[in-house]
This record gives structure tokens, C-alpha cells and sequence, in this order.
């Protein structure tokens, strides 16, 4: 027979381990601030898939870096990728993609690929990650 020290602390173990997947799983949002800052898709100027994961778009003088929560192998195709903003966002006639829960971005044959976080990045980072983009486009 157990002791009740070793079933209080087996319980325990199994609670911490449980909680420790579920943390894994779940993706940790960590919305762009200020709104204003966050990737307005009616303003992408041109956009690029570096990888089936992490997307970048250029909007004007801001760069962006989407990363995705997912593998994505058939964003891109045919030139054509979607940026989709949160119900509550557009809604309010906002639009932006922040990096919330609910961002999607898609294309053709691609169901919608949820957006782990979007991220302000440099000219020189763009340009970098765009030499290695496997597809690219222009919205028209």
C-alpha cells in the first residue's frame, strides 16, 4: 500500500506534466502594439513565402514578418496569398493583422493557416529573407 506522501506527490508530478504539455500546445499571442503599427493587408505593396511557416510583406516603408502556428506548404500558389484579420478587427473596420488569435493568411489550394505573430522588422531583414522566399507576389 502507497504512503499518502507518495500519492500527494504522484499527483502532484502528473498535474505539472499536464500543465506543461498544455502550454506547449497552446500558441502564446503577443499582439503588435500600438494598432497602428500592425500589417494592414489593403496596404501590402508586394509579399513573400520564405518557408511553409513564416511569410513576410512589405507595406510602404514598414516590413513585416508573419510566422505561421502551422506547416503551410501551398501558400503562394499562383502568385496569390490572402491576409485575413480577426473577426473582432474587422468588425470594427480595423483590418490589421496584429498577431491575435484568429489572423489567418491563405491562398489557392491552402486551407487558412493561423498567424502565431507579426512582427515589425528592418529593410535590410526583408531584403535578406527575400532572397531565399521560395514564392512572391504583388497584390494587384
Amino acid at each position: 500500500m502507497k504512503s499518502p506522501v507518495s500519492l500527494l506527490l504522484a499527483g502532484t508530478l502528473a498535474t505539472i506534466g499536464t500543465s506543461a504539455i498544455a502550454a506547449d500546445q497552446a500558441p502564446a499571442y503577443t499582439p503588435l502594439r500600438p494598432t497602428s503599427q500592425c500589417l494592414r493587408p489593403d496596404r501590402i505593396n508586394e509579399w513573400y513565402v520564405v518557408d511553409s511557416r513564416t511569410v513576410i510583406a512589405r507595406t510602404g516603408p514598414d516590413h513585416y514578418l508573419v510566422k505561421l502556428q502551422a506547416i503551410c506548404p501551398h501558400l503562394g500558389i499562383e502568385q496569390s496569398l490572402r491576409f485575413r484579420p480577426n473577426p473582432s478587427n474587422k468588425a470594427a473596420g480595423m483590418g490589421a493583422l496584429c498577431g491575435e488569435a484568429g489572423e489567418t493568411v491563405t491562398s489557392r489550394d491552402q486551407p487558412p493557416c493561423g498567424v502565431q505573430s507579426v512582427a515589425k522588422i528592418d529593410k535590410a531583414q526583408f531584403e535578406q529573407l527575400s532572397t531565399t522566399a521560395i514564392k512572391h507576389g504583388n497584390p494587384p
